[in-house]
């Protein structure tokens, strides 16, 4: 699942073309922080991702892989 998580985070981060150091700053990480979950080598937490999610407007269970509808199942 944590491929998942990655994939999707870059994903959605670059389709809002943001940096790694914008995104790191939204949720209080450092872009080397942001860049390390992007390649499956830091996982984050519960609390983190929710806000991530949230920013993203998009469930946790999509972020996370659980689903591959974004929108909490419209």
């Amino acid at each position: 699942m944590a491929e998942k998580f990655s994939d999707r985070l870059k994903s959605l981060r670059t389709s809002k073309g943001l940096s790694q150091k914008i995104l790191g700053e939204v949720i209080g990480l450092t872009s080397s922080a942001i860049k390390e979950m992007e390649h499956g080598r830091r996982e984050t937490t519960l609390t983190r991702a929710a806000a991530l999610a949230e920013y993203f407007n998009v469930s946790l269970d999509y972020l996370v892989g659980r689903t591959d509808k974004p929108d909490f199942g419209k």
